[in-house]
């Protein structure tokens, strides 16, 4: 359970470093943290709230609680204690982690309170002193009240292409709409897309979701590609760059055209591809493979044979024709 407590001195000032890092990570990653950098998303616009007095968080917590909506992606900006969840009568999911914030209290020693009071006057002076507290988002709670955690409006009609949103049902995959951020979580198996009216552009949508079931494809109980990359390594652009390719056959081969391309990792790309002349034929036969496995999920998908001509490690010259065949030994694995 969250519990208030005074925070020490050295407590206090490993607080502020930690915000500072983080802002400081931001700003050297080119995203400027007071300025939303995810405002393309209409469901995550808005300032940081209490879900219960409706007050807004301020200074330094609305900084680490719209980083919270980022990095987790939340789809609203309402936060509560886990005492204030119980008394709701709902709680906290176990597993989850709240956030931590501050706020800034006085200690008003009981001698001027009372002098304060006899004069018919605010109690003046007092020692500040800093609390932290522990938050969690409306959206990690089971069993609040309605109007507490109000579910997203529905996605307006034909913005998910129906041949899209078909192929996503019959992958079974653990597919989350909302939040301001997309991703594919490998420990928990699922992926999480923002909503496709939250895209300047909707049909780039597809593009985004099929570029992160690229990502649960490789998954181990898929395809058992190497996921193991942190962000900026060799290993994770490549694994970004084999996603980003099945993103771009399965749109084509489901007759989708984005207007964008991703570029966030072009710089990435072009160190490793520069580096190995072979990495982008390891990445466009991984890719391949990636989009059959997704497309074989059709109702009417034709199963062909995959033989390991494909590989371009058995291959000194593998023909990369743009077929998009279904692998039956990966489909029957599924």
């Amino acid at each position: 359970m969250a519990r208030t407590r005074r925070t020490r001195p050295t407590e206090r000032a490993n607080l502020y470093e930690q915000i500072t890092h983080r802002i400081i990570a931001e700003l050297e990653a080119g995203r400027v943290p007071w300025v939303q950098p995810w405002g393309s998303s209409r469901a995550s616009i808005g300032m940081p709230y209490n879900a219960v007095s409706n007050r807004r968080y301020s200074g330094l917590n609305i900084l680490t609680l719209w980083n919270a909506v980022i990095e987790r992606g939340f789809s609203v900006h309402a936060f509560l204690t886990f005492r204030q969840a119980v008394a709701l009568g709902g709680s906290v999911r176990r597993g989850e982690h709240g956030v931590g914030i501050i706020y800034t209290r006085r200690f008003i020693p009981g001698e001027e309170r009372r002098r304060a009071e006899n004069e018919g006057r605010e109690p003046s002076g007092g020692i500040p002193f800093l609390k932290s507290f522990t938050v969690f988002s409306v959206e990690q709670c089971d069993g609040l009240p309605a109007n507490i955690c109000e579910p997203p409006p529905p996605i307006p009609e034909g913005l998910i292409l129906p041949q899209a949103e078909a192929l996503i049902a019959a992958t079974g995959a653990d597919f989350r709409i909302g939040g301001g951020q997309a991703y594919y979580s490998p420990r928990h198996d699922y992926v999480q897309v923002p909503r496709p009216d939250d895209f300047f552009d909707p049909v780039n949508w597809h593009r985004t979701a099929f570029h992160e079931l690229g990502h649960w494809v490789g998954g181990s109980a898929r395809l058992n590609r190497d996921q193991t990359g942190s962000f900026g390594s060799v290993a994770y652009g490549k694994e970004e760059l084999v996603a980003e390719m099945t993103g771009a056959f399965v749109c084509a081969a489901l007759g989708i055209v984005p207007t964008v391309r991703h570029t966030d990792y072009l710089g990435s790309w072009l160190e490793i591809i520069r580096e190995d002349s072979r990495a982008i034929l390891r990445a466009a036969s991984a890719a391949s493979k990636a989009a059959d496995h997704l497309l074989a999920f059709r109702p009417d998908a034709v199963p062909h044979a995959v033989n390991d001509d494909d590989d371009p490690d058995h291959d000194p010259a593998p023909a990369l024709d743009g077929r998009l065949t279904a692998d039956t030994r990966l489909r029957s694995a599924a």
